[in-house]
């Protein structure tokens, strides 16, 4: 093992919290300022001041993570970190409970339920109670509801009543349900992902003999990433550290922007109130970015409440300033990210050094339509593209019928959605018709109502009656009416339904509807997608093949410790970044948060849009006001240019 130089290894910060005493420890660690560095180094340091590897535990998100600061650890001081207990909060809990379950009840030989063994679960309950015939969550959305449920510690009905509060959902049947998949998971001695954390807490608070014994086993935990812990993940860390444990933990408030997935923000805001005697160290020594992006960066997140406060200081010499960039819509800021990469490629920037960051994935539509324009390679980090995902598919199933009876594909798309109605039904359905079903002619919508099954015929009439009006209300020339119509009188219900991500599904939608404005006929709508889907095609096969050469297209939340030389961020405008539930239901801290993390993933470079306006579904527009993030930053620290792309 060679002895390690932590004074001239480390920078100043570091070192104090590399080398901090025994007890409570909160490491705030900036953006870009060597947080994994920092922990490999503590490890390294508790190695070599004698502390039995053994009895280290680190607990990380990923167990990419831990294995890399586990191996980086290795490097520094050899075989000996071998023996330490490293790896996610599920791969410790399921440590735990291998060797202690049966104290809850449990075999040691316990399945864990995969994601498809779970919903098949789920669905034989949903079976076993005789609410598969109504109106009733799929198994997809169940498990996601019970995982936050678990996640936040309460009650599922609770859960679903905030879920489906404005739908005609029995929230006490979704409970019923819950119940059921919990007692059938007993008699199968088995765990789903979300029980090993809450059955690894009930091990430690129902048996005090296993909690002392790991007490004290493990002289020092440390945990990474702590702003993104869930109320389950800090009782459970509260607990094995105990009341005077030795705890560092790792995190940045400034960071703190998963609460929609059960992350609470209050566990590491509230750490010194339940550790008193916490010491705290702050990173704030940034090696990614320029100056000049961290005096914005600085700037954005100042004002926000409840943080511990710090400022980001650059060690790269001064480059440029960022550039906020007005425009008029979105098909101009499309041109200019276009153009603008173009000259970064001329100027020496690789592509794959360039990312387009976004609040929202239905943001990126009108850069995704000139990419696919322009047969430009692009990568999509956030999702499917665009027109390839399945609510969009399903909305544009009903136009292309009524556009084209003999398009049997989207015939078979459209009654499948259909209650009791597979692709199998759907298929004998079309040869019925006489493979071919224009919905416009009354006899034909009567014949094939009265095939369809009785929980079916319902939701039918939503189809049947849009199919009545199509000619009469001119709806041929409202592609938009169209799928508004459908998504109000059935998808809607569908999709709460169906997705776990409704909210993010209906905002596509409701997107789409908006692109659906610049066509004048069903028929050149439908053309339009079809030959956009067609030139992404076409361009995959380039992906394949230099996928490094690809532009990425990302959400801000998909970036999240990750970093680009230049960095675009698209739609700066409220309603839109922030978004506009945000600045209705207290939500407004996390948003700009979210801006602070899109902006510190840019190290030389930062272009920020901000359109004037947005169409609307009825062919006008929406006047735009620019973020409220950008007009909290001194103008001084960006170069405002007007925009005028013509290409």
């Amino acid at each position: 093992m060679r002895k390690i130089d932590f004074e001239s290894e480390l920078n100043d910060e570091q070192h104090a919290a590399v080398t901090a005493p025994d007890g409570p420890v909160l490491v705030i660690a900036a953006a870009g300022t060597g947080k994994t560095r920092t922990l490999v180094y503590r490890v390294a340091y508790l190695v070599e001041q004698g502390i039995d590897p053994q009895r280290l535990l680190l607990l990380t998100f990923t167990n990419r993570a831990a294995g890399e600061m586990l191996e980086r650890a290795q490097e520094l001081v050899g075989g000996s970190v071998s023996g330490i207990w490293g790896g996610t909060f599920h791969h410790m809990a399921n440590r735990l409970l291998r060797r202690h379950g049966d104290l809850l009840g449990y075999g040691r030989e316990y399945t864990i339920l995969d994601q498809d063994d779970a919903k098949r679960l789920m669905r034989d309950c949903v079976r076993d109670l005789k609410l598969a015939d109504k109106h009733f969550p799929k198994p997809e959305v169940l498990l996601s509801l019970s995982g936050l449920a678990s996640s936040m510690a309460r009650g599922m009905e609770e859960v679903a009543a905030e879920r489906f509060e404005h739908t005609a959902i029995d929230v006490t049947d979704i409970a019923k349900v819950h119940r059921r998949y919990t007692g059938r998971k007993r008699e199968l001695n088995a765990m789903d992902f979300d029980d090993l954390l809450m059955n690894g807490l009930r091990l430690f608070r129902e048996h005090p003999p296993v909690l002392e014994k790991y007490r004290n086993r493990f002289l020092h935990t440390l945990v990474d990433e702590y702003q993104d812990t869930n109320h389950v993940q800090a009782e459970w860390v509260d607990l094995i550290a105990g009341p005077q444990g030795n705890l560092l933990v790792v995190g940045d408030d400034f960071q703190s922007i998963y609460s929609w997935r059960g992350a609470d923000f209050k566990n590491i805001i509230t750490f010194p109130d339940r550790y008193p005697g916490t010491r705290i160290y702050k990173l704030e020594t940034n090696y990614r970015s320029v100056p000049e992006i961290l005096e914005v960066a600085n700037a954005c997140i100042a004002g926000n409440p409840e943080q511990f406060q710090k400022t980001l200081r650059a060690v790269r010499e001064p480059c440029q300033k960022p550039v906020l960039s007005v425009m008029r819509d979105g098909q101009e800021q499309a041109r200019y990210v276009i153009e603008q990469t173009e000259r970064l490629r001329a100027a020496g920037y690789k592509t794959s050094e360039i990312v387009v960051l976004y609040r929202s994935h239905y943001q990126a539509l009108d850069l995704q339509l000139e990419l696919a324009r322009r047969r430009m390679p692009y990568v999509i980090t956030s999702g499917v593209r665009f027109f390839e995902q399945a609510h969009i598919k399903d909305v544009c199933a009903l136009p292309r019928v009524l556009n084209n009876p003999g398009d049997e594909l989207a015939f078979r798309r459209l009654l499948s959605l259909w209650p009791r109605v597979g692709d199998r039904t759907a298929s004998k359905l079309w040869r019925q018709a006489g493979h071919r079903c224009d919905l416009r002619k009354p006899v034909m919508r009567e014949n094939l109502e009265a095939r369809l099954p009785a929980p079916a015929r319902e939701a039918w009439q939503t189809v049947a009656t849009i199919a009545g009006d199509y000619d009469r209300d001119e709806l041929s020339d409202d592609p938009g009416e169209i799928i508004h119509r459908f998504v109000k009188g059935f998808y809607d219900l569908y999709a709460v339904e169906t997705f776990d991500n409704y909210d993010r599904r209906m905002e596509d939608i409701q997107e789409l509807i908006n692109y659906s404005a610049r066509f004048e006929t069903v028929d050149a709508f439908l053309s339009e997608i079809a030959l956009q889907t067609n030139l992404d095609a076409e361009a995959d096969p380039v992906i394949g093949t230099a996928e490094k050469e690809a532009l990425r297209l990302s959400t801000v939340h998909q970036a999240k410790g990750l970093e680009w030389r230049v960095v675009f961020v698209l739609w700066l405008n409220d309603g839109l970044f922030p978004v506009s539930r945000a600045l209705v239901d207290g939500s407004e801290s996390e948003e700009r948060r979210l801006f602070y993390v899109a902006l510190t993933r840019a190290k030389d470079e930062l272009y920020l849009c901000a359109p004037r306006v947005r169409r609307t579904r009825d062919g006008g527009v929406n006047m735009l006001e620019p973020s409220r993030f950008i007009r909290e930053i001194d103008p001084g620290l960006l170069n405002e240019q007007t925009v005028h792309v013509f290409m």
